[in-house]
């Protein structure tokens, strides 16, 4: 019975794992390999809460141990990457302009550290959660390496545009917008149809744009979610 107290923990670790391994292949320009161990870790981090709630062993020390493991993988990881693309296409030399990439890192930072203290997220979020994020940001460079996208493939390498998205990245992050849970409590359409409807969309965005299309779907999320909050609020007058 011992050892189960520990397995959240563990896989908690191993999301940080991934983290550290993700960084390295940034540095290396792998830009693939990078986005499967951040996948991995987001992969890990799901789970780590689902064996402590499965267990009922969860505790001050998983949530702390999550969020620093996320501000690796999700944080760290995200910054550096717009950190190798900026030093990449600002071809000024001894330029500050690439360090404004980890200005995801800092916005990562915060959002994690006031989760932390945020009563209101425990069925949705209010801001776009890091491992979203870090997806979005960690697409970029593979839509780059692909061939049909050559308007946003110009636009990626423009330092003005990826500051832009630096900036924006690291203010959703901690607006105060509520995205929707993607949890489905009720078996039944009616109270899930959202749900379901974003995860068809998703789906048909992956198969038709490859990686593009992860960037569509967090695009998606948040635009659903604004449309929603808009005419919930206006039901409600």
């Amino acid at each position: 019975m011992r050892i189960k107290k520990y397995i959240p923990n563990i896989i908690t670790l191993l999301n940080l794992f991934c983290g550290c391994i993700a960084i390295v292949f940034v540095a290396q320009n792998d830009f693939m390999t990078a986005f499967f161990f951040v996948s991995l870790g987001i992969f890990l981090d799901f789970f780590d809460g689902f064996f402590a709630r499965l267990f009922k062993v969860s505790s001050p020390l998983g949530l702390q141990l999550d969020s620093l493991a996320d501000m690796v993988t999700s944080g760290l990881v995200p910054g550096f990457t717009m950190f190798m693309m900026l030093s990449k296409f600002d071809l000024q030399p001894e330029s500050l302009v690439p360090y404004l990439g980890f200005i995801i890192t800092l916005g990562a930072c915060y959002r994690l550290a006031n989760f932390n203290i945020d009563t209101r997220q425990t069925n949705s979020f209010i801001g776009l959660p890091t491992p979203a994020n870090a997806l979005f940001i960690l697409s970029l460079p593979l839509i780059m390496q692909e061939d049909n996208y050559q308007f946003i493939s110009e636009l990626l390498t423009t330092s003005w545009f990826l500051l832009l998205v630096s900036v924006l990245s690291a203010f959703v992050m901690n607006a105060e917008i509520a995205l929707f849970s993607l949890k489905i409590k009720k078996l039944n359409l009616k109270d899930n149809a959202l749900q379901i409807t974003f995860l068809l969309l998703s789906v048909v965005l992956l198969l038709m744009f490859h990686f593009l299309g992860v960037a569509l779907v967090i695009l998606m999320y948040v635009l659903l979610s604004i449309t929603q909050n808009t005419f919930f609020s206006q039901a409600n007058k």
